[in-house]
């Protein structure tokens, strides 16, 4: 009876710690994957040709064809938002601060609500030339975008340089400053 219980002592000290060990390593593994961003800049070997495509003015509603929005020979931003997107205000900062820098920023509100899009700029600022409504997401898939926030940057020749999936960051903004001088 004895000898019993002592093994099953051992079997249960032996449990516990293959548990305890157990916990620590899924512990490890989590805290690991947390710590490491998960935004993707996909690497453009080419540029691309930038689409054709057609929106609503935000303001009047007016139906706008891409051709007639680059028309001079000029680099422009084209970043896709929202007001209920929480790192689209994380970056909009720098938006404000490419406007400065005498760029054509063009913005594609997507899927949003008219008022609280409004408010939202009223609230931090409108950096941009011109701003397109999405409301179905229609424009941003034609132009490649897998969500909110997404920007582009567009050469003199009307092709992406360079696509920036997620927000603008000191490092992004920096690249982008590289990108068109």
């Amino acid at each position: 009876m004895v000898g019993v219980l002592i093994f099953l002592g051992m079997k249960n000290k032996i449990f516990v710690t293959i548990s305890f060990v157990l916990f620590v390593f899924c512990f490890a593994v989590f805290y690991v994957g947390l710590q490491k961003p998960n935004i993707y800049t996909p690497k453009l070997d080419k540029e691309i040709k930038l689409p054709n495509f057609v929106g609503n003015d935000f303001f009047s509603g007016e139906m706008i064809i891409s051709d007639n929005l680059f028309k001079n020979n000029s680099y422009y931003i084209i970043n896709i938002w929202a007001s209920w997107c929480i790192p689209c205000r994380a970056e909009h900062s720098f938006l404000m601060a490419l406007k400065n820098k005498n760029l054509n920023l063009l913005g594609i509100n997507y899927k949003d609500n008219i008022s609280n899009a409004q408010s939202f700029l009223n609230e931090l600022g409108n950096p941009y030339s011109k701003i397109l409504s999405d409301k179905n997401g229609v424009t941003s898939i034609e132009l490649g975008a897998y969500g909110v926030p997404e920007t582009f940057i567009v050469n003199t020749e009307k092709k992406i340089i360079k696509k920036i999936i997620g927000p603008i960051d000191n490092k992004k903004f920096n690249e982008i400053l590289e990108l068109i001088k």
